[in-house]
């Protein structure tokens, strides 16, 4: 599946593992705009079904059951607005990954309702894309440092200064590899940052330029 660039833009992206009623409500009374990873046994029951195949559904709290629970479904099919502390209105997208031969139905939900605002490929994509960014944490913890290591200093300034440093670092070695995998006709996400710091290493012999 190619991943799509959401014209719209979305404010938390967030796995499954990570969803709570309560948190999820925390965000959209921001005003945020919230896409998640539905987790396997949250009941989602269809309240009306999209032109482009998504589906409205209702999240109840989980304390609300029983007939309190089944008005707020009610009213939400309705086309009412329920009481944002007890249920939201939110819109699911569910498809599976080509190359895992549809043994995994991914589930996202998310409160942009509206499918002329974010298109179910664009959201698809923007959640697929979320590993780009988990990934690059990862590399700012564990592979610029190495193994075991964690920040040396000791007080608020230089931890601030340290932590820039790794960031610029990692944006130079990265300016460095998407030349090099575009100039190979590959995708720069399949570059192994290990390697090109390895090869920064034992190449670098002074100072650089760092492109702006």
């Amino acid at each position: 599946m190619v991943a799509a660039v959401p014209r719209f833009k979305l404010d938390l992206l967030a796995d499954r593992g990570f969803y709570r009623f309560a948190t999820f409500s925390a965000a959209t009374r921001t005003g945020a705009a919230v896409c998640r990873r539905a987790p396997t046994r949250l009941s989602l029951p269809i309240l009306e079904v999209l032109s482009d195949g998504t589906y409205l559904s209702a999240l109840v709290d989980p304390a609300i059951r029983g007939r309190e629970r089944e008005e707020l479904l009610h009213e939400a099919r309705s086309g009412a607005k329920p009481d944002p502390a007890a249920a939201h209105v939110v819109r699911v997208v569910e498809y599976d990954v080509s190359d895992r031969e549809g043994q995994e139905l991914i589930c996202l939900i998310t409160n942009i309702t509206d499918p002329d605002a974010l298109t179910a490929a664009e959201l698809a994509g923007a959640y697929q894309r979320r590993f780009e960014e988990e990934t690059a944490n990862g590399q700012l913890k564990s592979v610029l440092p190495g193994p075991g290591k964690v920040l040396r200093s000791t007080s608020p300034d230089l931890v601030h200064q340290e932590i820039w440093a790794y960031l610029l670092v990692h944006y130079a070695i990265s300016s460095l590899i998407c030349p090099a995998a575009t100039g190979a006709d590959s995708d720069p996400d399949r570059i192994s940052l290990l390697r090109a710091v390895n090869i920064v290493r034992r190449t670098a012999t002074g100072t650089a330029a760092i492109p702006s």
